[in-house]
């Protein structure tokens, strides 16, 4: 007999992205932009909205079809969802231009804060059944100079192997394939854990229709989810993915880099091995 789950919905997700991302930004606090600068930017981002519309002579129909969709967006939960997919990508981008150390990628929308603490060698938290091929994925944390950072906590997330992570999925239990790891004192850490899958964002609600009424594709390639942090020093957020996996060199949310891809080499036992290593910049 087949077990059947409930799919998560683009709403549950949505509504799970909205309250993890309000959780989280009053950790961050606000960005204290003044004024001038709010207007600046209000301004600029209206002007664009303006130009789009005078260069592609939007019509009446069009504008109120824009407007039902970004009411929609809201009454469903998917601001984290759209921004994180659509937006997030280029202001990475932005904030990398001054950045050193290794590189960073987007958050995306299925963080979640205050996850299991686990020491520097350590399996993540999964069900007895977990699928997937296991993956030990093993690195260090240096500051620029190459020594190690003692203590450093690599904050991991992944999708399981059916695309799917705790938090988000109502037949996953609550911190499957989530924790948080304490580098040792050589800034070193071996997290054994499942190769995780591609997956399509959620395309039941508005943003989905967006993109099925454009012609893109929902996917997202195989990655693994990483906040990399050291007293003093710089957090990293990145993304890992993984050599000749599907959707890498199309990625719905443009946050794939070629620095950013592992090759796993397979081992005897059939596990998989990679290692990694993360250098932070200081604060």
């Amino acid at each position: 007999m087949t077990t059947t789950h409930p799919l998560p919905t683009a709403a549950g997700s949505g509504a799970n992205a909205s309250e993890a991302f309000r959780a989280s930004a009053g950790r961050v606090g606000a960005a204290g932009t003044d004024t001038e600068r709010v207007s600046l930017l209000v301004s600029s981002t209206l002007e664009a909205v303006h130009a789009v519309i005078r260069e592609h002579e939007v019509t009446y129909p069009e504008f109120q079809a824009a407007k039902a969709w970004l009411m929609a967006l809201g009454e469903g939960g998917e601001w984290p969802l759209f921004l994180d997919v659509f937006v997030e990508h280029e202001v990475e981008q932005v904030a990398e231009k001054a950045q050193r150390g290794t590189a960073g990628t987007i958050q995306g929308p299925y963080y979640l804060p205050d996850q299991v603490r686990l020491p520097a060698v350590a399996t993540l938290p999964m069900r007895t059944d977990e699928k997937g091929d296991r993956l030990v994925f093993s690195g260090q944390v240096t500051d620029l100079d190459g020594a190690p950072l003692a203590g450093a906590e690599v904050d991991f997330w992944q999708a399981d192997a059916d695309g799917y992570y705790s938090g988000f999925a109502p037949h996953l239990p609550d911190g499957n394939l989530r924790g948080v790891i304490t580098a040792d004192d050589e800034g070193r850490f071996a997290i054994t854990t499942i190769l995780p899958a591609p997956y399509q964002i959620p395309t039941d609600g508005p943003t989905g229709a967006m993109i099925a009424a454009a012609g893109w594709h929902p996917w997202r390639p195989a990655h693994l989810h990483l906040m990399v942090r050291a007293d003093g020093h710089r957090q990293i957020t990145t993304q890992l993915y993984f050599s000749g996996g599907e959707w890498l060199e199309s990625d719905v949310a443009r946050a794939t880099k070629d620095e950013l891809v592992l090759s796993p080499e397979k081992r005897d036992d059939g596990t998989h091995r990679v290692a990694y290593d993360f250098v932070l910049e200081p604060a």
